[in-house]
């Protein structure tokens, strides 16, 4: 019931912000597998990608095709964040599980102090400024499957930099983060090297099947519906909320680091 209700609060920022399955999730997926140990970290992360892939797949079908438009053309920025994700995946499996966490807490830290210290954020931008830099793709895609922290927390405030208000960027960020989390998901499936030890029935290799489904249930309908009628928010309260999610996702993961 706990990541059902988590789920809910995963569609939302989905839906709203173009983060959700890795962001919210992992660390609550590092608290429900803590049992495993060092290896919580790295199914909370599998796991993860699975949540990414298909709820920005949801979230990108739901959007209106006139928002989408700006990627018209983007097939080499969307192949090096594939290329990317594929890296930082296989990269993941040979690192301890601690130091994956560590870097998330970190990329994290890094991300609130850069959307406010630096101009850009969360002043309002204008429309039609320049796309996501095709060579940016392969380091956006193997950072964000390596933490598991998920494209849009690169993209969105680049994009927002550009001069895209927030509306524009969040739901741009979900098809750039399916770029990102399918060829991941398919690299932790079959490269994973089986199941935890010491973990249960429900995973299939490192991803924890059942608590995914959890999230799921609570995450789609909220994805579908937020994105086709969501709330009105000014473009500074869409950024400054942002921020916010990011401090609170931030806090939660160091807590359970700390415990």
């Amino acid at each position: 019931m706990i990541l059902v209700l988590v789920g809910v609060a995963s569609g939302m920022t989905t839906a709203l912000f173009g983060f959700g399955g890795g962001f919210v999730a992992v660390p609550v997926l590092v608290w429900a597998d803590a049992a495993l140990g060092e290896d919580a970290a790295r199914v909370a992360v599998a796991t993860s990608s699975v949540l990414m892939v298909i709820a920005a797949a949801v979230a990108t079908v739901s959007t209106p095709p006139a928002v989408l438009a700006p990627l018209r053309g983007s097939a080499r920025l969307l192949g090096l964040l594939a290329f990317g994700g594929a890296l930082g995946a296989l990269a993941a499996r040979h690192v301890p599980g601690d130091v994956i966490a560590a870097g998330f807490v970190a990329y994290l830290l890094l991300t609130i102090a850069s959307v406010t210290v630096r101009p850009g954020f969360l002043e309002p931008a204008v429309d039609g400024a320049r796309p996501v830099p095709t060579v940016a793709g392969l380091p956006i895609g193997a950072v964000a499957s390596f933490l598991g922290v998920g494209g849009s927390v690169v993209t969105v405030p680049m994009m927002r930099r550009n001069g895209h208000r927030m509306a524009v960027a969040t739901a741009l960020a979900n098809p750039l983060t399916l770029a990102v989390a399918l060829p991941a998901t398919t690299v932790f499936l079959l490269l994973s090297g089986g199941r935890p030890v010491g973990a249960g029935p429900g995973f299939v290799g490192a991803v924890d099947v059942r608590a995914a489904l959890a999230l799921l249930v609570g995450s789609l309908p909220v994805i579908v519906v937020l994105r086709r009628r969501g709330p009105r928010l000014s473009d500074r309260a869409h950024a400054r909320w942002y921020v916010g999610l990011l401090v609170v996702v931030t806090v939660a993961m160091a807590a359970t680091l700390l415990r």
